[in-house]
């Protein structure tokens, strides 16, 4: 689900990688925002609340919303960044590079002490949008910009259209492309939600320690997708022979 580009990734590929990390956003969204009540999956709140701060001439707590904005753009430039060195020199790495990061990142905040977290909520909220920055920009660049997992605000847009289209599409082709596309926006929502909601039960039991499990799933699913590629590996080499 990480590796296929281009014509040999399919709508399982999407629905695959939707559903993993779209489910670990959802863990991140509210884990986050009760561990430092910050929004820590999107920018869109953080413009909103900049401009309102920067009406009321809080310059200083303006400029810590347009960072929030920047570690999200950061991390999506540096996710890109490292997509195009790495290809240049061995394409099996590409992805695994910055999704291992995004792993890394929500380790160690999972991980802080309580105490740092308190007493220092703007820096987790920098590391985690930043996180989200580079799974965005991954899962932007690897499904050619189907899928879409930190936010739903485009999803249940895109999902609007899509549902009025089957009013009008008639053949049978558009129907069957329409209902793939409806059917991987779904798939989404309902992950991220479902994400949420655990995010939010475990927050509740373990504290930050809900970061550690989404971290976890992320690493699980990379894994998976490697031995995945090794078997099919081998089973061509067998059947070859």
């Amino acid at each position: 689900m990480f590796r296929h580009q281009g014509k040999t990734r399919t709508i399982k590929h999407n629905l695959k990688i939707a559903s993993l990390l779209s489910f670990v956003a959802g863990v991140v969204n509210v884990a986050g925002f009760l561990a430092v009540q910050r929004l820590t999956t999107n920018v869109t709140g953080h413009f909103a609340f900049f401009v309102d701060e920067v009406f009321k001439l809080n310059f200083w707590q303006g400029f810590i919303y347009s960072l929030y904005i920047f570690s999200f753009f950061a991390g999506s430039f540096v996710s890109n960044l490292l997509v195009e060195i790495i290809s240049r020199k061995n394409e099996r790495y590409i992805y695994i590079i910055p999704a291992a990061i995004e792993c890394l990142i929500l380790l160690v905040v999972g991980l802080s002490a309580p105490e740092f977290i308190q007493q220092n909520p703007d820096t987790v909220a920098f590391a985690l949008l930043f996180a989200m920055g580079l799974q965005n920009s991954l899962v932007t660049t690897i499904s050619n910009a189907s899928v879409r997992t930190t936010h739903l605000t485009g999803l249940f847009t895109d999902l609007g259209i899509e549902l009025s289209q089957l009013f009008f599409y008639k053949l049978v082709e558009q129907r069957v492309r329409l209902l793939s596309s409806i059917k991987l926006r779904l798939t989404i929502i309902s992950f991220f939600f479902v994400g949420g909601v655990t995010g939010g039960v475990f927050y509740t039991g373990m504290g930050s320690y809900a970061l550690v499990f989404a971290s976890g799933v992320l690493a699980i699913g990379l894994v998976y997708d490697s031995l995945k590629f090794r078997y099919i590996l081998w089973k061509r080499r067998m059947t070859n022979r």
